[in-house]
């Protein structure tokens, strides 16, 4: 199973919403805080594929768990109708 990874700054799909990411040798600069570039607590950081998770969480490492339903879970139990609305729809049950 693959591991979950946080976002880096250096990812190709990673974009600052201010332009404030100066990109330098060995690390990215913020131009906002005066500090290294911080992908988790910045309001800024976004992802050009929208993957972006909370916390800074590549989207991209995280596997789907999917589950079946059975149709009677989904749809839920029958609606009775009456009146002006039973008249309109024209059956008794609507599901």
């Amino acid at each position: 199973m693959a591991q979950v990874k946080r976002c880096s700054p250096t990812c190709k799909f990673f974009k600052c919403a201010k332009n404030a990411a100066v990109y330098r040798p060995d690390n990215v600069w913020c131009k906002l805080t005066e500090d290294m570039c911080d992908v988790a607590n910045c309001a800024y950081a976004m992802c050009v594929k929208r993957r972006l998770l909370p916390k800074g969480i590549c989207g991209e490492t995280v596997k789907r768990k999917t589950t079946e339903k059975r149709p009677e879970e989904v749809v839920g139990p029958a609606i009775k109708l009456r009146g002006k609305t039973l008249r309109r729809v024209g059956e008794k049950e609507i599901f």
